[in-house]
């Protein structure tokens, strides 16, 4: 059975005229959204747009946040679909931070997995994780994913190691 295709609902087209975002920023955001998305419902509240904004490294006062989701909630659901969620992150896209800031919202994101403090993500939490996002996968490509990203055989990810992970682009 061939696997499913998770960015088979998406209208690349009408997100990439609203946004400006190529085809791989979409799917990448994507794969953001459906983090956020627990609940497995295809929007995500806009109650938790605070909270969404700081895991992302962003930090929105309550006017900024009330005025962001009048701005992207076109329908006015209260809810945040897709498309809207990639033009909300489309506005932070602009520009590339520069190092210094990189490295704060990616210690905020490792954060959000370091949920012990402790310094690091056990193998656990990140098998999870990938299984979660690039499902479907066997359990031969996720070990050998996991193999990859835990490259001193630690049984954890540590900051930097998660730094590289997230600052290397994938190879063509």
């Amino acid at each position: 059975m061939a696997p499913t295709d998770p960015y088979a609902d998406i209208d690349f087209e009408e997100i990439n005229e609203a946004t400006g975002l190529a085809n791989d920023e979409i799917k990448c955001l994507k794969n953001c959204f459906d983090l956020f998305d627990t609940k497995k419902q295809d929007f995500l509240s806009g109650d938790d747009l605070g909270e969404i904004m700081r895991a992302m490294g962003f930090r929105p006062t309550e006017e900024e946040l009330a005025d962001l989701l009048n701005e992207v909630d076109e329908d006015g659901s209260g809810e945040i679909e897709l498309g809207e969620f990639c033009q909300l992150c489309a506005t932070f896209l602009v520009e590339d931070p520069d190092m210094e800031t990189m490295k704060k919202e990616l210690k905020d994101a490792f954060r959000v997995y370091d949920k012990e403090g402790q310094g690091f993500i056990t193998t656990e939490t990140l098998r999870g994780l990938i299984s979660e996002l690039l499902a479907p996968l066997t359990d031969e490509e996720l070990e050998g994913i996991l193999d990859e990203l835990d490259e001193d055989g630690s049984g954890s990810m540590d900051f930097d190691e998660f730094c590289e992970m997230m600052m290397t682009k994938p190879e063509a």
